[in-house]
Order: C-alpha cells, then sequence, then structure tokens
C-alpha cells in the first residue's frame, strides 16, 4: 500500500503533462494556421467593414446614434480598445485572431473531454483527435481577419464549458447566477446566433427546472439562479445601451433594419436537407446504429460493420477529394456533414432526453438552435465557417448516444469510428481552407502576393494589385486632400481611415444593401450637409459582383456636385468645386 500512493501521484503527473502538451499543441497550431491564412490573403471588404467602424468607435463616434449600424457592438468595441490600447497597426488584429482563433479550439476540447469522460475508456485520446479538425477549421482559420462570427463562437463555447462544469458542480447558486450573465454577451456579438443560443440555454433551464420538480428538487435554486443571472445580464445590457446610444436606435438598426435586409426565405433554410444524398447518409448511420445495438452474439465483424457504416459519410468527404477537382464540389461534400450531423444528432438527443434530461443529454438541442440561428445570416454554405466547434461537438454528443446504445457489447468500434472522422474531417478540412473556397466571393487568388509598406497595415497581404493601388490613394490623399475635408468614398473597400487616421464625416463608410439605408439622392443631399469636399470612386473591386444599389443613377448625382480632379490607376477623384484648393 506504501508504493500505491507515488506511483497514483506519478500517473497523475504523467497525465496532467499530456493535457498540458495537447493543449498546447492545438492552441500553437490553430493560432498557426490563422497566421498563415494572413500571410497570404485578405478580404478587403469585410476586413475594411470590421475596422473601419472600430476606428470610428475609437475616435468617440457612437454606433446607432452617430451612424447606422445594423451588428451588434461586440467585436467593433474590442477591435476599437485594441486600436486604443496599442495604435493602428494591422498585425495587431492578426495576433487577435490567432490568439483567440486557439482559444476557440482549446475550448472545444476540453467540452469535448468532458462529454466523453464517462463514455469511452480512452476518451482523452478521442477528445483530441476530435479537436485536432480544428486546427485547421478553428473559429479564425477559414476567414482569419477580425469578424463578429468567431466571436461570438468563442463566447459560446465558454458559455457552454461553464454550463457543464455547473451541472458536474451540482448548480452552485453564485456559480449559475454568473453562468446566466454570461449566456447574455453572445447575444451583443452577433444578434441571430446569440438570440439563439440565449433562448436554447432559457428552455433548457425551464426543462430542467420542471424535471427537479417532478424529483427531489435539490437543484432548483441553483437554476432559478442561472435564470435570474440571464435575466440581470439582459437588463443591465439593455440599461446600458439605453443611456449610451438609445434603445430605439438599437432594435431599429440590429433587429428591424438587419432583419429586413439579411433574413432569408423559410425555403432557403431548409435547402441543405433536400440533398438526396442526405437520405443515403442518414440510412447508413441509421444501419450502422442498428447493427451496434441489436448484435445479441456480440460478433466483432458486425461491430465493425457498424463503424464502417457509420464512417462512409465522413470517408466519402476524402474519397472525393480524389474523384473530384472543383474546389466548390468538394466544399460542398464536407459541408454536407452539418444536415447529417443535425438530424442525427437531434434523433439520438431525442432518445437520451426520455431516459431524463441533464445538461450533456440537452447541450445537443441548445448546439441545433444556436446553428439554426447562425444559418439566418447566409445559411449552410456562407454561415458555417466560424462554428466548426459545434459540429465536433455533436459528434461527441452522438459517441456517448451510441455508446448508451451498445452498452457493454462494444468493443472499440465507437473509438475507430471517432478517429476514421476526426482524421476525414481534417484532411478535408484542410484543403477546403487551403483552397479558400468560402471566400469566393473576393478576388484573393489572382496575381503574385503584394505586401503593404504602410506602418498601419503591416502583416497585410494579398494577391493581386489591390494593395499597391490603394497606397498610391493614401500617397496622393496625403499630398493633395487637406485633413480636416469630408470624402465619400464609393463603394467603401479600402481601409482608408484607419490607414490615414483621418476622422470619417459621412455617416455610412460602405455602400452595400445591408448595411446602406440612404438612397441616391439622400447619398448626395447628406454630402451637401455634411460638407464633403471629395469624392472618391473605385473603378475595379477586389469584390466580385457590384455592392452599390443604382451605382450608375448614384454616380450620375454625385458628378453634377463634384468635378473630376485626379485619375489614378483604379480610383477616380473629384473634387467639390468652390469647397477645396486641393493643397494643405
Amino acid at each position: 500500500m506504501a508504493s500505491a500512493e507515488p506511483t497514483g501521484k506519478a500517473s497523475s503527473r504523467a497525465r496532467a503533462l499530456r493535457d498540458w502538451a495537447a493543449a498546447l499543441f492545438l492552441f500553437l497550431a490553430t493560432a498557426a494556421v490563422v497566421i498563415w491564412q494572413n500571410s497570404r490573403l485578405a478580404v478587403l471588404w469585410d476586413l475594411s467593414y470590421i475596422l473601419e467602424n472600430s476606428y470610428r468607435i475609437a475616435l468617440g463616434q457612437l454606433p446607432y446614434r452617430d451612424f447606422p449600424f445594423p451588428y451588434a457592438p461586440g467585436t467593433f468595441l474590442v477591435q476599437a480598445l485594441l486600436i486604443r490600447l496599442t495604435g493602428r497597426v494591422f498585425f495587431h488584429h492578426i495576433l487577435y485572431c490567432a490568439i483567440v482563433g486557439g482559444a476557440g479550439t482549446l475550448l472545444a476540447w476540453r467540452i469535448l473531454l468532458h462529454i466523453l469522460r464517462h463514455s469511452l475508456a480512452s476518451f482523452r485520446l478521442v477528445a483530441f483527435l476530435l479537436a485536432l479538425p480544428l486546427t485547421v477549421l478553428g473559429i479564425y482559420c477559414v476567414f482569419p481577419h477580425p469578424f463578429y462570427d468567431p466571436d461570438c463562437t468563442l463566447v459560446i463555447l465558454f458559455c457552454v464549458l461553464l454550463l457543464l462544469h455547473l451541472e458536474h458542480k451540482e448548480f452552485p447558486v453564485t456559480f449559475a447566477f454568473f453562468t446566466g450573465v454570461a449566456c447574455v454577451v453572445p447575444v451583443f456579438a452577433k444578434q441571430n446566433t446569440g438570440i439563439a443560443f440565449l433562448g436554447m440555454v432559457g428552455l433548457a433551464a425551464i426543462v430542467l427546472t420542471v424535471f427537479e420538480f417532478r424529483g427531489r428538487g435539490r437543484r432548483i435554486k441553483g437554476l432559478a439562479s442561472l435564470a435570474s443571472g440571464m435575466i440581470v445580464g439582459l437588463g443591465a445590457a439593455i440599461l446600458l445601451i439605453h443611456v449610451t446610444v438609445s434603445l430605439q436606435n438599437y432594435a431599429h438598426w440590429t433587429i428591424r433594419f438587419a432583419a429586413a435586409r439579411r433574413l432569408p426565405r423559410v425555403a432557403e433554410m431548409w435547402a441543405p436537407f433536400e440533398n438526396p444524398l442526405l437520405l443515403l447518409w442518414i440510412a447508413a448511420f441509421g444501419a450502422g446504429a442498428f447493427l451496434l445495438r441489436y448484435n445479441p452474439a456480440a460478433k466483432a465483424w458486425l461491430r465493425m460493420l457498424s463503424a464502417v457504416l457509420m464512417a462512409a459519410p465522413f470517408a466519402w468527404t476524402v474519397l472525393y477529394l480524389f474523384l473530384e477537382t472543383d474546389t466548390s464540389e468538394r466544399a460542398e461534400r464536407l459541408l454536407s456533414l452539418w444536415p447529417l450531423l443535425l438530424v442525427v444528432s437531434f434523433v439520438l438527443a431525442t432518445r437520451s432526453l426520455i431516459r431524463g434530461p441533464s445538461m450533456v443529454s440537452l447541450l445537443p438541442f441548445i448546439l441545433i438552435g444556436t446553428v439554426a440561428g447562425a444559418f439566418l445570416s447566409q445559411q449552410l454554405w456562407g454561415s458555417t465557417y466560424a462554428i466548426w466547434p459545434f459540429l465536433m461537438i455533436l459528434f461527441a454528443c452522438v459517441l456517448t448516444e451510441l455508446h448508451t446504445l451498445a452498452v457493454e457489447r462494444t468493443g472499440r468500434e465507437l473509438e475507430w469510428l471517432a478517429a476514421v472522422a476526426a482524421v476525414c474531417v481534417f484532411v478535408a478540412g484542410g484543403f477546403y481552407v487551403a483552397s479558400h473556397e468560402r471566400l469566393d466571393y473576393a478576388d484573393v487568388s489572382g496575381g503574385e502576393i503584394a505586401r503593404s509598406g504602410l506602418p498601419a497595415l503591416a502583416g497585410l497581404a494579398t494577391r493581386g494589385p489591390w494593395i499597391p493601388e490603394f497606397e498610391e490613394l493614401v500617397r496622393f490623399s496625403d499630398r493633395a486632400i487637406p485633413k480636416n475635408e469630408g470624402l465619400l468614398m464609393i463603394p467603401g473597400e479600402d481601409l482608408f481611415y484607419y490607414t490615414t487616421g483621418r476622422q470619417p464625416q459621412f455617416p455610412v463608410l460602405m455602400f452595400d444593401h445591408t448595411v446602406n439605408p440612404y438612397s441616391p439622392e439622400e447619398i448626395v443631399e447628406l454630402a451637401r450637409k455634411r460638407n464633403i469636399c471629395w469624392l472618391v470612386v473605385k473603378k475595379n473591386l477586389q469584390l466580385n459582383g457590384e455592392p452599390v444599389e443604382d451605382k450608375d443613377r448614384l454616380l450620375a448625382l454625385l458628378r453634377t456636385e463634384f468635378a473630376p480632379f485626379q485619375g489614378l490607376a483604379n480610383y477616380e477623384i473629384f473634387r467639390k468645386p468652390g469647397c477645396a484648393d486641393g493643397s494643405k
């Protein structure tokens, strides 16, 4: 007995060392992918929207009150704080994305450990394998610039981990209250995803409370405290919004205006579930689960066949890489895992719920509702780039329920299923990220890589002429446009104000249907009222397609107010007569 304690301590130290090594690897690998992505591509349109508006917030302008703003404030406030603390240096934002991306993978890994702990003997290895694909599909790996979708996912992952620990600790009142407050934060990172998450957590709390009333009710106080935390947190946030920018302004831009410009049709939401292959994969997965459950003789070949059938949809994503070279088709096969796992996890979670609700058994419903909320932005194709951790967590929930199906009749087939699925998602995800197929709405593939030489844009790099042409505009404006004179940038694809340190004087910085509320006539009138002296029109955009509604009529109206002044490689410069003399 005397030697047992040191052996136990040695085993515990070895386990802790392995956990630290796994955590460090997952964090650094994810961060490295984010930095690599930034070293080779930049999506100027989305990047500019985040940092230009964050810069104007850093200058003291308030969204919703001082300028139209149809998004939640969280990401913009964080980036504005970063600008205030460290200055206008783009590389600082790259580091932010790398650190947050690594943190997202770490949080997902800890959640996977918690879910699998009581289901699989090799739960640590399986959790690591399921987290491995997130080193290439992490929250900031696909789109590597500061954005609200990844930030919202990070906060949700943190809240999920809190909820799981809350149940593990039997719902202590104080911990439950602050967990409830934390669950409000995603609402102010991204509206649709955050509201869906908060609503699903609230429903989960109600279900658990009803179940507790039917039992001994030991956790009633903790559940009530969780709900109180959500109510207090939401109330405090609403009060803060009201006294700063007016709740009416906030509701108008982030709910009514945003919904009118971005909300999809119901048919678009159901489209991913209409894929004929989905029925085949559901049948294969169902057949595998059936064999896992009904194998009275515990035959090894039937157990392995069940694993093969359930792994087939994942294997197909890799096999298709050898059958098709078109990157969009390859991406479709990877993305088709989403409707499959949403359906499978819903069915199995319902079975688990019948046995008795818990936070772990309700987690699939929370995540399914959250994913549905995220899909309200750009449906399956456009909305999944920052929520891949949810997919791996849902798969872990599926594994735990499959374990209860088979009870003691399983060998290592579930571990093999997890390993094959993880490797397949890692490989297919790697090709997906490397091909930047999700970013096909912008030209990030043509030409040689150009890197900015401007101090504010240190670290900015992308293929094509976009950076050199923009730097020509910056040099011209430094030389010819007085700092105190207002500009109107059409359509506003570049980081002009962030780079030059000028103060935006026009309420809208980007003229896109989803963010610009003004008609051409209103834009011209606002330019007069704001004493805008300069008009800059970008001729060729990195963004594919034309973002400006009724552009020809808008430019025709503006040309009656502004006269040609200078032509640059990719920009036309106009000046309002009698407003500026073009000198410092």
